[in-house]
Formats: structure tokens, C-alpha cells, sequence
């Protein structure tokens, strides 16, 4: 049985939220977003409350439960606080800066990486070398996250590259004489 299923999602104040069918529409101070959540998962409004249950108990039905209440509390969280995914830039001559719809990333190539922002993404860069993503969807500011990252992912022996602020870098020794 899911923990995380069993418990509704609280809608707060100033958030609108409606249940049609198997889509799920929540409306607040950042913007408004939907979800259509599987048919294995019932859905129902109730009490200020936004309630899933499984149709079923099959495994499928199980895990999709958990999976679809913790979707809808992301879809909360969103259109009231946002979501936010911090990237520092560690190496020298390795920094960033925003440009209109361009993130432009010197990352130790011969050429710039320009990277375009997606819609409803934000990005600010405080320092040069800091990189600050912003959003109301969680699954595409850590997807844009993970894209940036990927164009110089850490490595290992002197810690250069793109890393999440809170990642740790697992160091290895270099070579012996």
C-alpha cells in the first residue's frame, strides 16, 4: 500500500484547482498547469483536497498511484513557489552568461556553447560562474538542468566542469611517480 498515495494534496488559498475526468487543472499566482493522470488512478476533488485512490489493485495500478499523487503535490508546488535547480561552474576561463533567449557557456572549448531557453524556463547567472534555472513544471527545470550539465559534466580528477550546487564530486588521485 503507498505511502505517499494515501495522503491528499492540499490545495492553499489563492490556488483554483478542478478535476474533469482523468485531467487534473491547478491555477495560482505563477501561471496554471495541467495533468492527465493515468486511468489505473481515480481522481476526485474533495473538501479543498485533491484525492487518488487505484481503480484496481493490481501492481501497476499500485505504483502509478504514489507516482500520480506526488505529480499533482509538484503541480501545487509549482504554480505557488516554483522550482529551482542551482549549477555552479568550477575551471578556469569557464563561465556563463544570459543574452536574451540564449544561455551563452564557455566551458574550455574552442567555440561558445549557446544553449536556448525553453519557454516557461528562466535562467539568471548572479556570478560568472553560477547558474540559477527557474520554473512552475519540476520535470523541465530539471531537464534543462540536466541539458547544461551535460555539455561539461564534472570530472573526477581536478573537479572542472558543470556540477549542481549540491553535488558531490567523488575525487580520484591522479598519476605516481
Amino acid at each position: 500500500m503507498s505511502r505517499v498515495g494515501k495522503r491528499a494534496v492540499a490545495v492553499p488559498t489563492g490556488v483554483t484547482a478542478s478535476v474533469e475526468g482523468q485531467t487534473v487543472k491547478i491555477k495560482g499566482p505563477k501561471g496554471a498547469m495541467a495533468l492527465v493522470v493515468p486511468d489505473d488512478v481515480a481522481v476526485v476533488m474533495d473538501k479543498g483536497a485533491i484525492k487518488l485512490d487505484p481503480r484496481n489493485e493490481t501492481k501497476k495500478a499500485r505504483a502509478l498511484w504514489g507516482t500520480s499523487r506526488a505529480n499533482v503535490a509538484n503541480l501545487v508546488q509549482g504554480v505557488t513557489k516554483g522550482f529551482e535547480k542551482k549549477l555552479e561552474i568550477n575551471g578556469v576561463g569557464y563561465r556563463a552568461a544570459v543574452a536574451g533567449k540564449t544561455l551563452q557557456l564557455q566551458l574550455g572549448y574552442s567555440h561558445d556553447v549557446n544553449y536556448l531557453i525553453p519557454e516557461g524556463i528562466t535562467i539568471a547567472t548572479p556570478k560568472p560562474t553560477e547558474i540559477v534555472v527557474t520554473g512552475i513544471d519540476s520535470q523541465k527545470v530539471g531537464q534543462v538542468a540536466a541539458e547544461i550539465r551535460e555539455y561539461r559534466a564534472p570530472e573526477p580528477y581536478k573537479g572542472k566542469g558543470v556540477k549542481y550546487a549540491n553535488e558531490y564530486i567523488f575525487r580520484k588521485e591522479g598519476k605516481k611517480k
